[in-house]
């Protein structure tokens, strides 16, 4: 986060956090509209002539299927098929960006960076560049044409002018991302700050939770294959696009194995914020690993939260998966987008 954007922000009664994010004081808005700082986020840019042919053979899904007017989910894995980050892909101007958990973004960066060998391609963090905001809400098409802004029709497409760029998110609530300068983004805020509430980060969480996205955090690096986090039920992996790192490990999975852990949308009552990497056990595990983990999680009130859980199919469908050995039971339930039959 710039010092500019910083400064900013704590001039709109933004404070800052022990993990130097920002908290708005919870206040009653103007509205159910609520306004989001997406600092969180981290941004790579990937710029020069290889940059979509580079991209191609690190990431799970298709570049060549992301324009200026659609962007998508995609994944970063290990030789093992395990992932290290997962991104939101991008095409702003003559820019590939990939954004992630900001955590994630450096060691990203410096792994993408070692396979560049001899492409004409150029890595940098953007993070800095393009100021990241979200809105939410009902009326958010409104809000927007009053800004001579464009809500795009369809989840995850783009519509940019020449300073903004407008992402519309998954949810049940209406909700999209704006990037720009902060020459640009400043004033609007300003303006949206008029007729939407400043909301928190965790509340963002939350939007992402029960949308069914999932973030790779620095605890889960590793953890998961694409499959387990139901990557390829919301177009975040390709299956026809040929090699990337990886590839090998997803692909039998898909084609030759049998998903034994997914990813479900759950409930807890427990006292402590679950975290994301928690183990979750369950009396029927055959498994000698843990019946599955935390991908991430936010409050939905005091004492409950909402959490996006893998968990082994099997124990799942037993009956009881506990939050850490003797903790709380998870009220499981399948993602928005469902899971596909057996």
């Amino acid at each position: 986060m710039t010092n500019q954007w910083r400064d900013f922000l704590t001039a709109r009664n933004a404070h800052v956090e022990d993990d130097g994010g920002l908290r708005f004081p919870k206040v009653d808005g103007p509205s159910d509209n609520r306004l989001f700082d997406l600092s969180h986020l981290g941004l790579i840019a990937v710029r020069g002539a290889d940059a979509d042919t580079f991209l191609q053979g690190q990431l799970t899904n298709d570049i060549r299927e992301v324009t200026a007017t659609h962007t998508h989910l995609s994944g970063y894995c290990s030789q093992k098929g395990r992932l290290l980050a997962s991104f939101r892909v991008m095409r702003i101007a003559d820019t590939l960006y990939l954004q992630t958990p900001a955590e994630r973004s450096p060691d990203a960066l410096k792994r993408l960076r070692i396979f560049i060998l001899r492409s004409k391609v150029v890595l940098e963090d953007a993070s800095n560049d393009l100021i990241r905001i979200g809105i939410a809400g009902d009326r958010l098409a409104d809000l927007l044409a009053g800004q001579g802004l464009i809500l795009p029709e369809r989840d995850n497409d783009c519509a940019s002018d020449e300073t903004l760029s407008v992402i519309r998110l998954p949810g049940a609530i209406p909700r999209c991302e704006i990037l720009g300068p902060f020459a640009a983004i400043g004033p609007l805020w300003d303006q949206l700050a008029g007729q939407a509430t400043p909301a928190n980060r965790l509340d963002w969480t939350l939007l992402d939770v029960r949308a069914g996205i999932p973030n790779i955090h620095s605890q889960t690096a590793e953890v998961f294959i694409p499959q387990m986090i139901n990557l390829q039920l919301i177009d975040g992996v390709s299956f026809h696009k040929g090699c990337y790192t990886g590839q090998e490990v997803v692909a039998r999975m898909q084609h030759l194995g049998k998903i034994k852990r997914r990813m479900y949308l759950a409930e807890v009552d427990s006292p402590a914020p679950p975290q994301p990497g928690e183990e979750l056990h369950a009396p029927s595990s055959t498994s000698q690993q843990a019946a599955g983990w935390v991908v991430d999680a936010a409050p939905i009130d005091e004492g409950r939260h909402a959490l996006l859980a893998v968990v082994e199919v099997s124990a799942a469908e037993g009956g009881e998966v506990r939050l850490g050995e003797q903790g709380p039971v998870l009220r499981l339930q399948a993602p928005p987008y469902g899971f596909p039959e057996s």
